[in-house]
């Protein structure tokens, strides 16, 4: 029976000191795991607004060179639609300069000659130029005769007069000053004189 004892003394020895360690390796497991559980748990809220710290950086950013490159744009576009608009006149004045020219000449002519064919033929001349350099800058005239339809998008009524005939109520009776336009826009309206 000592024999006995000391078997279940010894077993008792070994399950009371195995019992502890497993305990404390179970415990040593869970403080572990719930350690690493803490301290994944803040990592993930930290890189969850980590994240969203570089997204708002990111996205101010973009919005940043976005809204210089528009500055820029801007600038630029207008920039070029002022040099565009002197260009455009600088051409403009350029063509009409020889029609000048041809002013200057015809000036010169009328002091020096007192034939009045002549200077009406070199007047003639100089309206027939200057009347096409202006179409070649697509000016158009608007066609307002007597008797036409009055129309409002082409001629502005500056009165109204009893028609001398019956046709011409709400015609066009009279041209007072000629309409045109400029590339398919109108940039002055027949002034006309309507029948009622």
């Amino acid at each position: 029976m000592a024999k006995n004892n000391k078997k279940a003394d010894k077993k008792s020895e070994e399950t009371v000191v195995e019992e502890p360690q497993i305990k404390n390796e179970e415990n040593v497991e869970e403080t572990v795991e719930e350690q690493e559980e803490q301290k994944e748990e803040p990592k993930e809220e930290l890189s969850a607004e980590e994240k969203l710290q570089a997204e708002v950086a990111e996205s101010k950013d973009k919005y940043l060179r976005l809204y210089s490159e528009f500055e820029n744009f801007r600038r630029r576009t207008s920039k070029e639609k002022l040099e565009l608009t002197s260009t455009a006149n600088a051409n403009l004045i350029k063509d009409l300069l020889a029609v000048l020219d041809d002013f200057e000449r015809a000036e010169k002519s009328m002091t020096e000659d007192a034939d009045i064919k002549s200077v009406k033929e070199g007047v003639d001349l100089i309206y027939n130029k200057f009347k096409s350099v202006l179409e070649q800058k697509g000016l158009k005239k608007i066609e307002a005769d007597k008797g036409s339809e009055f129309d409002v998008e082409y001629h502005e009524a500056i009165t109204q007069i009893p028609a001398p005939e019956e046709e011409l109520k709400g015609k066009v009776v009279d041209v007072v000053e000629k309409g045109y336009q400029l590339n398919d826009k109108v940039i002055r309206f027949a002034k006309v004189v309507t029948g009622a």
